[in-house]
């Protein structure tokens, strides 16, 4: 969220936070995956989920080239998650715990009117983006595997009295569907819940498959949204410009077979499930969670896949104003 806009645009909200509203995925039941990811015996949101939803057969978005083109396309891949970067963890960090987790408050400094408010069950050691130290994003993503719901903060900063003090964040029920209100944001810039996109060891190491859409950034977005993303964080008008929640997708004739293992199972994920733009930041950056056991060098083949490798599909149209 490092380019969040200072203006929270001024639309009508559909919902309160937490109420039920249409589903992300599509309506076409071919969508719908057999399986959702399950993680510490949660279900990370429902089968028909737009970050479970197979978009392998969705159509191409109309404006794709002009969408690709403003991201450039001598650009890459790049994957914003690994092991260590100059003595801090790469990616975004996640902790889980019980229902026994004590509640401790929450302050809100930037956008407590579009927050979930607390209080939230962080531990007080809780693992922070970029480390303890950080002056970036600070992003705080908790679990609580018994209740399967999902607590995510941005730039979060734990107080000596055992509260945490942070821009804003957002409470996730993962077993429902249910957006932000309408021009809310999260504790992303889009309105999108951080945790589910993420890249994971386990999952591409160990079981060798990713069953989700993957979060990436961009430098440049448009002031606009598609749904499941509910805000944007942009000014600027150009519709060639990219929107939050633009759905891209590996087109399926790339040719990843000469890569390493891990770039070859997210390649698998970027064909069927795509990737949501979630926020401004780095072009064309897929985030993960930090973990010393990944090979960054290996990691590193996603760096030789260029833009042109993708393409945007159609999942809805561009929310500029409130409908």
């Amino acid at each position: 969220m490092s380019l969040r806009s200072l203006l929270t645009p001024l639309l009508l909200p559909i919902a309160l936070a937490g109420a039920p509203l249409a589903q992300c995925g599509g309506d076409d039941d071919d969508d719908t995956p057999d399986t959702t990811p399950v993680i510490n015996d949660c279900a990370v949101f429902p089968p028909d989920n737009a970050w479970n939803t197979d978009v392998s057969d969705h159509p191409v978005h109309v404006n794709s080239e002009a969408f690709l083109a403003s991201i450039g396309f001598d650009e890459y891949l790049h994957p914003d998650f690994g092991t260590v970067w100059q003595g801090a963890p790469i990616g975004i960090p996640f902790v889980y715990v019980t229902a026994d987790q004590p509640l401790v408050p929450i302050n809100f400094t930037l956008y407590g009117n579009e927050s979930d408010p607390g209080p939230y069950p962080v531990p007080a050691d809780a693992p922070i983006e970029g480390g303890s130290n950080s002056n970036g994003d600070r992003h705080v993503l908790v679990l609580e595997t018994d209740s399967c719901m999902l607590y995510e903060m941005y730039r979060a900063f734990p107080m000596d009295d055992g509260s945490w003090s942070a821009g804003c964040g957002a409470v996730w029920d993962l077993s429902s569907n249910a957006l932000r209100p309408e021009g809310w944001t999260s504790a992303d810039a889009a309105g999108l819940p951080i945790f589910p996109g993420l890249v994971r060891y386990e999952e591409v190491v160990e079981e060798g498959v990713i069953d989700h859409a993957l979060r990436f950034t961009v430098e440049a977005s448009q002031r606009g949204y598609i749904y499941p993303a509910t805000h944007y964080a942009s000014d600027d008008t150009n519709p060639d410009l990219p929107p939050m929640g633009l759905r891209l997708r590996m087109k399926a004739d790339y040719d990843c077979s000469g890569y390493s293992a891990e770039a070859q199972v997210i390649c698998t994920a970027l064909k069927k499930y795509g990737m949501l733009m979630a926020d401004n930041g780095g072009d064309l950056f897929i985030s993960g969670a930090p973990d010393d056991r990944w090979n960054d060098d290996a990691l590193g083949d996603l760096k030789l896949i260029p833009t042109s490798a993708l393409e945007v599909v159609y999942t809805g149209e561009i929310i500029t104003e409130a409908p």
